[in-house]
């Protein structure tokens, strides 16, 4: 099985892209805070799916990012094209921990792991809330779609 395939297996949400020449700096790979983009380009695609903006409209709870991680195992360079696999791996009652995977595929492997946690976060107040109910339940639908190792 490719890396992509097992991607696609394991992760919900899935955000294929190229990579761009001014992606990669002077040691000619891609410069290592463009990783932390690719993650947020696949942590949007998630909230997207799991229709948290339009709860945001509704409450004013949104989503705030309390801390970020990449693992970097293989240099990515022009040209390519990763696909972004973003999953649930943690829910608490106000918080949750998301998973990243990038694979490439002139790689045919995972070149990033990461991982974000997100706080469920009143912005008219400035504190934190509890995960809405429904997005809780949202976010389980989502990750039913596919099988955990």
């Amino acid at each position: 099985m490719s890396a992509k395939d097992e991607l696609v297996r394991t992760f919900p949400v899935i955000v294929t892209q190229a990579v761009v020449w001014g992606d990669m700096d002077s040691y000619q790979h891609v410069n290592n805070v463009v990783y932390f983009r690719y993650f947020e380009n696949g942590r949007l695609e998630y909230f997207r799916r799991i229709g948290w903006f339009e709860i945001e409209e509704a409450t004013g709870i949104g989503p705030i990012l309390a801390s970020t991680h990449a693992r970097f195992r293989r240099p990515l360079t022009y040209p390519d094209t990763i696909h972004i696999g973003t999953r649930l791996l943690e829910m608490k009652d106000d918080r949750f921990t998301i998973e990243h995977n990038i694979v490439s595929e002139a790689l045919d492997d995972v070149a990033t792991e990461g991982q974000g946690m997100l706080v469920s976060f009143h912005y008219a107040t400035g504190k934190k809330m509890p995960l809405p109910e429904e997005l809780k339940e949202r976010m389980r639908v989502l990750e039913a779609t596919v099988q955990r190792n």
